[in-house]
Parts: C-alpha cells; structure tokens; sequence
C-alpha cells in the first residue's frame, strides 16, 4: 500500500503531516483559507493571545521557542489578525513592519563596518541601525503602495488613501517626503522622490527655490544695461559703464557661484554625512543629494536628518511615519522580527544572534506609544539573557514586554493541532467526520497518542512522528489487505525511534 491509496479511503486530498517549514507549508495556508470561509476555531498556541495584544493598542512582546516550535507560523497568524483587522475597519489600522529579511541590511552592516568576522562586524550594531532598517521597510512600503499601487493584504492601502493623503496638512505630506528621500530603498530612490513631491502637490519651494531662479535670470540687469547703453545716448560711457556692466556680471556670478557650486557642496556634503549614519541602506552620495534637494531647507537641519548616532532623530523619524500613517487611519505600528538565525552571515551561531538583538532590548524603544515589537527569538537567546547582568534588565525591562521564556507545547495541544490540520485536509465532499485517533487501530486510545506527541514538544517532530507512522503501516501491508488503520505496534516502535532523534537533536548531535 502506498500513501496515496491510504489518502484516499479517508478521502484525504494532501497529507496534512508533510509540511516543515509555515512559509512553504500548503496545509496551513489551506487551514487559513477554511477560517475565513468557514469562520471555524483554528487550532493556535495557547500563548498567541498574549503575543498578539489588542490591535487596538499594539504592545511589545519577546518569545522564545525551539527550532520548530511554530515561532514563523504564529508571525504568519499575527499577520492573517492584522489583515482582517484592516481589511474590516478604515480607523483604528495596524501598520504591519516584518522586520525578518535581515540578510541586506547584515550584509551592508558587515560591509560598513569592516570587521575581519561578521561577529566583529554585529559587535558594534547599534539600536539606531535597527530602527534606521524599520523605517526602512515601512517608508519604502508607504511609497511604493502610494506611487506604484503595491499594498499588501496586511497593510492595503489603495486609490482612497492616496487622495485621503494628498488632501492631508502640508505637514504630513512633507513628512512622508522626508521618510522617502532618508529611509527609500529603492534603486531609483532619487527618482521617485521627485515622482512622490509631483504626487503630494509638494513643489522645491522657499529660499532654494528663490536662489536658483535668482541664478537662472541674474544675466538680465547686465543684458538690459547693455542694451540701455547701445540704444540711449543718454547712458554713461568710458570707465563707468564698464564698471556698471562688470558688477552686474560679477553678481550674475557670484549667484552662479552660490546656486551651482557652493549649494550643490554642501548637499552632497549633507548627503555624504547622512549616507554615513544610514549604515543599512546600499545609496550613494549621489543618490541621497538628489533626493536632499527635493526638501525644504527647514528639513535639511542635523535636528531632522539622522546625521549623527543620536537616537533622537530616529524616534522623530517614527512620530513622522505614525502622523504619515494616521492620515491612513492607521492608529499603530506593529513590527515582527522573526528568523534572526537564518541570514548568511548568521547561520545559526548565537554570539553572532546575541550582537544582532541585544541592542533592541532597550525599554525606550520597546515602549513606545502605539508601537509594539513582536521579537520571535531562538531558544539559544533564552539561554545568552538569562548570563545578562541586572544593569542589562533594567534597561530592557523584559518585566514589561510580555515576556514568553519558553514556547512549549503540551501532548494535548499538538493532538488539536494534528487533528485540526487533518480535517482541514478532508475533502470537501467527504462524508462523516475523520479524527486523528481514527487513523489508529482500536487499541490505540487517545491517551496513548497525546502521550507519545508529548515527546516530541514541537509541532514540526509531531508531524514527524505522524508522517513515519502512516509511511511505516503502509510499506509493511499490501492494498488488498485493506489494513486502513495504523497498529499499536507500529506507533510504539515509531514513538521510541522519534523520542531519541530528539533527544539527540537537543544534545547538538543530530542535524535535524
């Protein structure tokens, strides 16, 4: 017998203990397809109500969890929450963030800082990176949604918001301008500046704009006295006219010399020293002078523009994406970093993890009004904080930030878990209902397999244990024996040989 033929007497239309990874996992994606049509209860960790919060006042959490313990799948959950909130609700929005494709900002970090290792490279990350590569993400998402029409089902923003902003206070619209000529990630992030100034009805206005036009016509008073001097016989002659005419020439260049020389110096000079402090960012001095030059002189000055490590100017920048995204209707921001130990530069290696995330255990930023971090965090980070000293926890505060020490899951929530995916496998014309203890002989009760679920502690080594079991039953009987239920035999023998591979993966001596 086959797997295929098994399926298909319990009318099964995918193997629902397949799956290892949420990203890439058909049957979860398919288990939140059957929510929304069906509006049915899913089956979640009994901590995710805690991780999520009230939407309506996003807060800090930090979990920490095993590899397979459902940290990527309860993002995935956080963001299906979010989406239908938005999706149900113009006021009282939640603006997604997934902080969790660090492999470009660690590799430009990496780069930047020049440490002969990555590790000395993460040592001197700082809070400002992290939240110079948050603003980042959102500032690029804002524009690319309102110039290109690029929304996501978590953060949908459309035809509305956009005339919604364009008939928002000058203010705001300038504080989008100045996210995206800063925090733009784009490859044409000059261009779209001008595209985005052109959008927001934002032209090169004030004392810039009075000088370049000042430069592009200060050759008339020199053309017009030339002129008086050719046609009136009343006009000076001999030294004092060329006098004249030489002054009005020399302003002419001195507004040349200012407009196109001097200004265009210090921009770049502006932009080279903010090109510096924006470390996650691949733009070049070039770059950021062209956007520069769409702003106001007002929104150029060092107490705006992230131009030194302070963190002033960074927790400036996130009020102007809150007032940015409040003219959306979106009341908070919510940022999930999730998969810290997957980047190239990383792989795994906990010092390097512990550099990374350290600099965000900081109470000021984690408590920040309508702002709440979702930090999804390897185990071996559970371990490196608890070495910390009690200076460290009084400044991250980890007694205010929701704090999951450990994402555990019990026999009983993984057999839910099983069963719910298995039902969400069923076909829809299948009649009767099937539960996981069906696919089991009659000597087989319930107990027996919440208990042996129990030793796998991890929804990815349940599903292990569940695919060997039907995989092992099916190679040890033919189709014409009909056996359409797994022995008590083949579950015990495929319990034990499971319970040590994970006894031997937390010992380091088993790759997965």
């Amino acid at each position: 017998m086959n797997l295929a033929q098994f399926f298909d007497h319990w009318q099964i239309v995918e193997n629902p203990f397949q799956g290892e990874e949420a990203r890439h996992d058909a049957v979860f994606a398919r288990m939140a397809l059957r929510r929304e049509e069906t509006h049915a209860p899913v089956a979640m960790h009994s901590d995710f109500e805690k991780i999520l919060g009230g939407l309506s006042r996003p807060a800090t959490a930090v979990v920490f969890g095993e590899k397979g313990s459902g940290k990527t799948a309860i993002r995935m959950q956080i963001a299906d929450h979010v989406a239908r909130h938005n999706t149900a609700s113009r006021s009282g929005r939640v603006f997604l963030i997934a902080y969790d494709d660090l492999n470009a900002f660690l590799d430009r970090l990496h780069e930047v800082n020049g440490g002969k290792t990555p590790l000395d490279s993460f040592q001197r990350m700082r809070l400002v990176d992290h939240i110079d590569a948050i603003l980042s993400i959102g500032a690029t998402a804002v524009t690319d949604a309102l110039l290109d029409g690029r929304a996501t089902d978590a953060n949908p923003l459309g035809a509305d918001d956009r005339r919604a902003l364009r008939r928002a206070p000058a203010d705001v619209r300038r504080d989008l301008l100045v996210l995206q000529a800063v925090y733009d990630r784009s490859d044409d992030a000059d261009a779209r500046t001008a595209r985005l100034a052109r959008s927001l009805r934002l032209g090169t206005l004030g004392s810039d704009s009075l000088w370049r036009a000042a430069g592009a016509l200060g050759w008339l008073p020199a053309a017009a006295f030339l002129a008086w001097l050719v046609l009136d016989e009343v006009a000076p002659g001999g030294r004092t006219a060329l006098y004249l005419f030489g002054a009005l020439l020399g302003v002419w260049a001195a507004l040349l010399l200012k407009t196109f020389v001097v200004d265009r110096f210090a921009l770049r000079r502006l932009a080279h020293r903010l090109r510096r402090q924006v470390r996650v960012l691949r733009r070049t001095d070039d770059s950021y002078a062209k956007s520069l030059a769409r702003l106001r002189r007002a929104d150029r000055s060092p107490g705006v523009l992230p131009m030194t490590s302070s963190d002033e100017q960074r927790y400036g920048m996130l009020d102007r994406l809150r007032r940015v995204l409040g003219s959306f209707g979106y009341d908070g921001v919510m940022v999930i970093i999730d998969r810290v130990d997957e980047p190239t530069l990383v792989s795994g290696d906990a010092e390097r993890m512990r550099a990374i995330v350290w600099p965000m255990f900081n109470n000021k930023f984690l408590q920040q009004e309508g702002f709440g971090v979702k930090m999804l965090l390897p185990i071996e980070l559970r371990y490196a904080l608890f070495k910390e000293s009690s200076a460290f926890f009084q400044e991250a505060r980890l007694d205010k930030q929701n704090l999951v020490e450990r994402l555990t899951w019990t026999g009983a929530m993984l057999y839910d878990l099983c069963d719910a995916r298995l039902r969400a496998c069923r076909s829809p014309a299948a009649e009767g209902q099937v539960t996981l203890l069906d696919l089991f002989a009659e000597d087989v009760t319930r107990q027996d397999l919440v208990d042996s679920l129990d030793q796998m502690h991890q929804p990815r080594d349940a599903f292990k244990l569940l695919y060997r079991c039907l995989t092992e039953h099916c190679s040890n009987v033919t189709a014409e024996q009909a056996q359409w239920r797994v022995p008590r035999l083949v579950l015990e023998h495929v319990r034990k040989q499971e319970a040590d591979r994970v006894q031997q993966l937390y010992r380091g001596i088993r790759p997965a």
